[in-house]
């Protein structure tokens, strides 16, 4: 034989040998912006994500991005990880479908999935934002899909705007009452309109419809009771609304939170019974400062500081916008902020950037770290 033909099986092998010790190289750390690649050596697809921890293990539920497409043409994933660090693909757990007249046919828009536990049904329910194909951003619904396993399949139920015919509790009866429509005004972002929008005109003109819902989270407090809190108002005010024991549905009981402030990306948590929330302003894929608020109460006051981020890039959030923020059982204190860096002309590729919660006078401050451990 030949030393050339000798050579190219070993260099094959070489290869191969080199293409398994990468992609079973063990995660011990978190490196924000960077490629972070499953059990497989595949970049992880769960976008705009939530974590859901089950029985000791962590499940990463998020959008499923092409390479130029931010619709939904394959549906929603799941991971799982014993450590946050290192991440199992577990697969599709909520398809599109195939059929033109579902509300989740392949085309539509299905963002930020989030996925919580009921332990008195026992079932795994998932709410997402939902946009039906062809209608871009102007449904404004909510979709909600159970499972009875927590890798699913996961079963679509329904899609709504949330509260049909009912008022938040925080409006007063005279702006439930004022009769100033949207077509009253010939231009927007007048102080007049801006006004009109704060003494409640969008959740008026879509009382009977519902209200509308686009960027959201879910979040499940000591007591039980989960919340679904979401982007509303043509995006400009957010809405907490108490859901059904069974997590399926709404009580009807809800209120909105900084009104026309122009608010989206909310992420929540809750630390020595106070409750904090991360949003982000409205830019479009383009990222932002973050906004930062406080409450003594779920359902508020809320009250609004300063950007949480602080260094370089502060103003944009590190070029990023957060999705979840995660307490980690067993270590007291500890939160972290998940957040996507978008990458729209090639969605798939977008980066996850993940950062420590940290407190000072009180309060979550976010600083860049090229590299992190929790435990």
């Amino acid at each position: 034989m030949s030393k050339k033909k000798f050579l190219i099986p070993l260099l094959l092998c070489f290869i191969f040998t080199s293409a398994y010790s990468v992609y079973s190289q063990t995660n011990t750390a978190f490196r924000p912006g960077e490629l972070w690649s499953d059990n497989s050596g595949v970049h992880i697809n769960a976008h705009g994500g939530g974590i859901l921890l089950h029985e000791g293990k962590y499940y990463w539920f998020g959008e499923h991005k092409g390479e130029v497409s931010n619709n939904a043409l394959v549906g929603v994933t799941c991971y799982s990880s014993d450590d946050l660090y290192n991440w199992q693909y577990e697969g599709i757990v909520l398809p599109v479908e195939k059929d033109t007249a579902s509300d989740i046919t392949s085309g539509c828009i299905m963002e930020r999935p989030k996925v919580i536990y009921n332990p008195q049904t026992h079932k795994f329910v998932m709410y997402f934002h939902l946009e039906l194909k062809g209608q871009g951003y102007s449904a404004a619904r909510v979709g909600i899909a159970v499972s009875d396993q927590v890798t699913g399949p996961y079963t679509y139920l329904k899609s709504c705007r949330p509260n049909a015919g009912l008022f938040p509790e925080n409006m007063t009866d005279e702006q439930k009452t004022a009769t100033v429509k949207p077509a009253d005004f010939e231009k927007w972002w007048t102080p007049e309109w801006f006004q009109a929008v704060n003494d409640g005109m969008f959740v008026r003109r879509d009382l009977e419809s519902g209200q509308m819902s686009r960027d959201m989270t879910l979040f499940v407090d000591d007591d039980g009771k989960a919340y679904h809190i979401y982007a509303s108002e043509e995006n400009l005010t957010l809405q907490l609304a108490e859901l059904t024991d069974d997590y399926l549905g709404y009580t009807g009981k809800y209120v909105r939170i900084a009104p026309c402030g122009h608010n989206e990306a909310p992420a929540i948590f809750k630390k020595d019974g106070k409750y904090f929330m991360i949003t982000s302003g409205c830019t479009g894929w383009a990222p932002n400062a973050a906004r930062l608020f406080t409450a003594d109460t779920i359902y508020g006051p809320w009250t609004e500081h300063p950007n949480p981020c602080v260094g370089d890039d502060a103003d944009l959030t590190f070029h990023s916008q957060g999705t979840f923020i995660l307490p980690v059982p067993g270590k007291k204190d500890v939160f972290i902020f998940m957040a996507d860096r978008w990458i729209p002309r090639h969605p798939i590729d977008g980066r996850y950037i993940w950062l420590p919660i940290q407190f000072e006078n009180g309060l979550p401050v976010l600083k860049w770290r090229d590299r992190w451990e929790w435990n």
